[in-house]
């Protein structure tokens, strides 16, 4: 069930990802109130599959521990590199800026503000890469 939750919600996030990143981006282009009320509506999407994602990947790291343990032993100095290298670089990299995309919204001007959705964005990406670095070493 886990798993399930996690291999929908994160790919969704990811591609919310790009979606809030492209209307708030049109909204700093064109200037029109409507692609910034997209941009938080959805943004606010984003956020709950972002957090839905982030607590079933903890869970599941647990589950691999404790519901496959002989399969940890024998893969696990291989599948642990690239499971550390996205959480260190590339989770707290997309964790960072969408906190302060999401706290910053009247701080800061329109065109400073939307670099920090896109690199929230990239940071997702990287997510993305490590992870299926990770489970293609496993298939």
């Amino acid at each position: 069930m886990t798993t399930i939750f996690h291999f929908f919600f994160v790919p969704m996030t990811i591609g919310l990802s790009l979606a809030v990143a492209v209307m708030e981006t049109m909204f700093v282009v064109k200037k029109r109130v409507v692609y910034k009320r997209m941009a938080r509506f959805w943004g606010k999407v984003f956020l709950l599959s972002f957090a839905v994602g982030v607590v079933t990947g903890i869970i599941q790291e647990f589950q691999f521990g404790m519901n496959w343990s002989n399969y940890s032993r024998f893969m696990g100095d291989i599948f642990g590199a690239p499971l550390a290298i996205e959480a260190l670089l590339a989770f707290f990299m997309e964790s960072t800026f969408i906190g302060v995309w999401m706290f910053t919204w009247d701080r800061f001007r329109p065109g400073v503000h939307v670099v920090f959705i896109w690199l929230t964005f990239l940071g997702s990406s990287l997510s993305a890469i490590w992870i299926l670095a990770a489970n293609s070493f496993m298939q």
